[in-house]
């Protein structure tokens, strides 16, 4: 774990300056020789315990020139460690809701001019896949081949908007790419 001939031992306290001119103190947590990364956890001796720390992951030949601060307390002991699990539960079912509705809004079978279509009537308004078909506002159906024409369901108002966007991410999806989308 060497660097210009020093070490990058796990649990030691270092300062360092980056090749951008950052500088920085924290206590390396880990070091990966076959892809040079360093993760170094900064705050350490400052922040009270359960504090939040800033982590950083760099390359180490990113780091100009460095010094040894002092030697911590083994960053990796589970009894020295504080982790907030129901925050970190909280955050991961957050991130896996965010998921499923990022994946509901993708068409599954349809082609990339009909999700660009659905993406374009996302924007303005509520919509929803079902199967190939393009519901919005729970009441507006737009089925293949997702022309004005294949619009039907719900009030004239509401038809005549989804038209309009229709008709609208058509002609310019035609216009970026001709015959692409024929």
């Amino acid at each position: 774990m060497e660097a210009g001939g020093e070490e990058f031992a796990i649990g030691v306290v270092i300062s360092a300056k980056t090749t951008l001119g950052e500088e920085f103190e924290g206590q390396i947590v880990a070091f990966d020789r076959p892809s040079n990364l360093l993760v170094i956890q900064e705050g350490v001796g400052r922040a009270e315990r359960g504090e939040r720390r800033n982590v950083r992951v760099l390359k180490a030949n990113y780091i100009r020139e460095f010094s040894v601060v002092s030697k911590g307390d083994d960053p990796l002991d589970p009894a020295s460690c504080m982790l907030d699990l129901n925050s970190i539960y909280a955050r991961e079912d957050a991130a896996l809701r965010q998921a499923e509705i990022e994946a509901e809004r993708i068409g599954v079978g349809v082609t990339p001019e009909a999700q660009s279509i659905f993406d374009a009537l996302s924007k303005t308004l509520p919509v929803q896949w079902d199967k190939t078909d393009i519901v919005v506002m729970k009441e507006v159906r737009v089925r293949s081949p997702y022309l004005p024409e294949n619009v039907n369901g719900g009030t004239a108002a509401a038809n005549e908007r989804v038209k309009k966007v229709i008709d609208f991410e058509r002609k310019r999806l035609h216009s970026r790419v001709p015959g692409q989308f024929s």
